[in-house]
């Protein structure tokens, strides 16, 4: 599988499982301190070829992906679930512990965010649904980023996610029942 656009990844590690799933360019941001240099590299490669942001699904991970995308509009997004991040043994989370399969099919469903779409389910939707404001809203949070597949959000980035993803009422409900019958029967 060939890949068009240049992949944003962390570093030298999720290069090497990227370039083993498919075949594609990175540009390692190496850490969450994105350099002024590094930025203007994927202002480069988003003009010339088109930018996907593929990075680690934790707070890093998500830090990288909101400055990268807050100075490169345009830019598609891919994610991957935490559970197939985790590495066979040792500690931490990261792409470079995704499976060739999940990165393939990580890639193959990027798609550009757009923070203008309109308001579908709102802020007090969240608070009725447990996803704001309750004892098990990160745990809610997680499980509802998993099934709609777009990554981790805290309470306040979940609103804004939804809507960027253009996710409609029936898919949350949907995906939110389901969140509610595996607490149910856990």
């Amino acid at each position: 599988m060939k890949i068009k656009e240049i992949i944003v990844v962390e570093g030298k590690d999720d290069t090497v499982a990227i370039q083993r799933a498919v075949n594609a360019d990175t540009i390692e941001t190496n850490g969450s301190a994105v350099s002024p240099a590094t930025i203007e590299k994927i202002k480069h490669a988003q003009e010339k070829r088109g930018v996907i942001i593929f990075t680690d699904p934790d707070y890093p991970g998500e830090r990288i992906r909101k400055i990268v995308s807050e100075a490169v509009p345009g830019c598609k997004h891919a994610f991957v679930h935490k559970k197939d991040a985790l590495p066979k043994s040792g500690r931490g989370i990261g792409v470079e512990h995704a499976s060739p399969n999940i990165i393939r099919e990580s890639l193959r469903e990027a798609h550009v965010l757009d923070v203008e779409q309109e308001e579908v389910i709102s802020k007090e939707d969240l608070i009725d649904a447990g996803l704001i404001g309750s004892s098990q809203a990160k745990d809610r949070r997680i499980a509802l980023g998993e099934k709609l597949r777009i990554g981790y959000t805290n309470g306040k980035q979940l609103h804004k996610r939804l809507r960027m993803f253009n996710i409609q009422r029936e898919e949350f409900k949907k995906a939110l029942m389901e969140i509610i019958q595996e607490e149910e029967n856990a």
